[in-house]
Formats: structure tokens, sequence, C-alpha cells
């Protein structure tokens, strides 16, 4: 008989391998974006940006809706995947001034953006907002900042012979893509914490991502600014000069749009529905009782709170394209 003890223990027989793959995989033990998403569909055609052509290996719910969730996900990193190499060259281009790669870089970002955006607003089509917020979100809940949910402590992960510890996990969050991250930091988006003494969500997340992902992101952040030049530049009066500049701000632009989109998705999937009585099938919803809040304080799968996090890493991203006021 499963009691609230037992649901706050993984056992030795799923503790042990569980850390052991997720050390090789070098994540944590715990539901991430990457499990999920990045590792969890195969393709049926050639074109991976093209949620049509995908499906999942595996699935918690077996519905639709779970699966199209998900797909969503992989078409829009498949879609942005070719931006990466052109954005690394134009960070490189930083050295020798060459406002020209820069420039188109900085063009086919936006596009890409867009494109991602459109993807995104392809979640209704087959992913219905019910279905998703009562059954699908509370297997993505992790084990952080879940009290309220009967988890104080977070969840035992016991390694048998008196070995095990207590841990306390984000769950899965798109938070976690890379992707994202690589956005925030060709276009020198800066994140703050809630606190002086705590580092952003943004930083966090990257302790959830593939490690080869991590270091990457690491390693571009050390290339150069985009951001700095362009605010650099000493006559952005310039045909080339202020050519760079409009290109900047106007993919910060999209890229804020974006963020707005997102919000815009998880208002009709996560907040409208939990204002409104579910009449299916129901279980322990991790996800949604971790806060007694409803609406706005509502916390994020990966344990933020919600649509606070939201909306900062939207008017933080607007504030990157305001070259204008961001001289000293």
């Amino acid at each position: 008989m499963l009691t609230q003890d037992s649901c706050q223990i993984l056992p030795p027989s799923v503790t042990v391998p569980y850390l052991r793959v997720s050390a090789h995989l070098e994540l944590p033990p715990t539901l991430t974006y990457a499990g999920a998403n990045l590792w969890n569909f195969t393709c049926n055609g050639e074109d991976f940006s093209d949620p049509e052509q995908l499906s999942t290996l595996l699935s918690f719910t077996g519905t639709e809706s779970e699966s199209w969730f998900l797909l969503i996900s992989v078409a829009m990193e498949a879609k942005a995947s070719s931006i990466i190499p052109i954005m690394t060259r134009a960070i490189e281009a930083i050295k020798v001034h060459d406002y020209q790669v820069i420039i188109k870089a900085l063009e086919e970002l936006k596009s890409h953006i867009e494109e991602v955006g459109t993807l995104l607003e392809r979640m209704h089509e087959r992913c219905d907002p019910m279905t998703f917020y009562h059954q699908i979100r509370p297997f993505l809940a992790g084990s952080m900042n879940m009290e309220a949910a009967g988890l104080p402590n977070g969840v035992f992960y016991d390694e048998g012979n008196g070995k095990g510890e207590w841990r306390k996990l984000r769950g899965g969050s798109n938070g976690q893509s890379s992707l994202i991250a690589f956005w925030d930091i060709v276009l020198g988006v800066m994140h703050k914490g809630h606190s002086d003494s705590k580092g952003s969500f943004h930083e966090e997340a990257r302790d959830y991502m593939p490690g080869p992902h991590a270091r990457f992101l690491v390693h571009v952040a050390r290339l150069g600014s985009i951001r700095k030049l362009a605010l650099d530049l000493e006559d952005p009066l310039q045909e080339e000069e202020h050519r760079l500049r409009a290109a900047y701000t106007s993919a910060v632009e999209t890229f804020t749009a974006f963020r707005q989109k997102h919000i815009n998705i998880v208002t009709r999937y996560i907040l409208i529905p939990s204002k409104q009585p579910w009449t299916g099938p129901t279980r322990v919803n991790l996800a949604s009782s971790s806060s007694e809040k409803k609406g706005e304080g509502l916390t994020g799968t990966g344990g933020s709170q919600l649509f606070p996090f939201l909306k900062q890493s939207r008017d933080e991203t607007t504030v990157a394209g305001k070259l204008e006021n961001s001289k000293p």
C-alpha cells in the first residue's frame, strides 16, 4: 500500500541506476527539458522542424495533447538550430569590425525567432488547455518548493545500505532550453535574481541542461558582445553603424515579442484552466498544489513564481534593446 511517506521516497532499485544514468548524462536526477523533449522523439520524414513529421517515444498520459506539447518544442529547436553557427561567426566578426557579417546574422536571427514564435502559436492545434493543466502538467513538477504538495523536504533518494539523501530539484521546464539561453547571450540580455544574494532562474537552469550545452553557453559568453559593440559605436550616424544598431534593436524587439507570445500561451494553458473546474480523471496535481495561490501566484514546473518570472524576463529583454538609454 502506498503511503504519504512512500511517495516521498525513491527506492534503491530506482535510485541507484537513476543516479548513474544522470551522472553519465551530466544532468540532475529529475525530469528535464532535454529528457522530455530533446531526446524523446522520432521523425518520420526529413524535416525535424515540422511537428507533423514527429512522434514522441515516451509519454506519461498517452494523449495527443501531451505529444503535441512536447513536439512543438522539438520543432522550435530544430527550426532555429542553423542560427547557432551564424551567430557565433557574427560574434567572432566583432574583433575585425566586419559589420556586414554581424548585420546579416542579426537579420537572420530576427527571422528565426519569428519562425519559432509561429510554431509556438500552433500549440492550440492539438493540445487542449484543460488536458494539459490537469493531466499533463502534474508529471512535469519537480520536488522544489513543494511544501504545500506534501513534500517539505523534497524527495529522498534511497541508495540502500543506509545511504541516501533528500533532494529538492526543479521539474521540466522550457526555461531549460539552451537555444533560448543562447539567444539571451548573443543579444546581451541580462537577467537578475529576485534578490542580490540569489542568482537568476536562467543561471540555475543551466544546471538542468546537458553538460555540453551548458559549457557551450559559457564559451559563447566569453567570445564577445554584439550589444557592447552596438553601444560603443563612435558614430551611429554612419550608414553601416546605423544599420548594425537598427538590426540589433530589431532582433531584440522580436525576442521580446516572442517572450510575450510565451506569456500568452501560459495564460491560456495554465492561468485560465487553474480557475476552471476539471470533470475528467483526477490525480494529485503537484504542479499546481505547490502553491495555494491562483492566477499570478502560480508556481511554474521549474519551481519559479510563474508570471512574475515570465514578465521579468520579457521586460529585461526589452531593456537590452534600449541602446540610447544605456550609455554612461
